[in-house]
């Protein structure tokens, strides 16, 4: 069974950096998707950015495109989301996920809650103003 284990979060002034991680293991299959979301209180849990095993295609949200990056290791066992120039309104939980793509017909990287499977525990960010 998949299993996702988050690191990494914490406390940080506006405008500084932060690094989550996200291990996975216990996949089958080779085609799949990491994803991050947060969720703030009050407030929906959205979709941050997502990274394919196919082709290592990746994508952002307007509102952290130019200041988050997601990448992972060689092997990508190892999901990463650095985090710069954080605001304030970035203060969420975040949370990574897993989907398989394969046998699915989408077109581009999954978006959405639904279309992911598995999901790690969560790491509270706070950005103190």
């Amino acid at each position: 069974e998949v299993q996702l284990v988050q690191s990494g979060g914490g406390l940080v002034q506006a405008g500084g950096s932060l690094r989550l991680s996200c291990a996975v293991s216990g996949y089958s299959f080779d085609e799949y998707a990491v994803g991050w979301f947060r969720q703030a209180p009050g407030k929906e849990r959205e979709w941050v950015s997502s990274v394919s095993s196919v082709d290592g295609s990746t994508d952002y949200s307007a509102s952290v495109k130019g200041r988050f990056t997601i990448s992972s290791d060689d092997a990508m066992n190892t999901i990463y989301l650095q985090m710069s120039s954080l605001k304030p309104e970035d203060t969420a939980v975040y949370y990574c996920a897993f989907t398989y793509t394969d046998g699915h017909n989408w077109y581009g990287l999954p978006m959405n809650t639904y279309q992911y499977d598995r999901w790690g525990q969560g790491t509270q960010v706070t950005v103190a103003s």
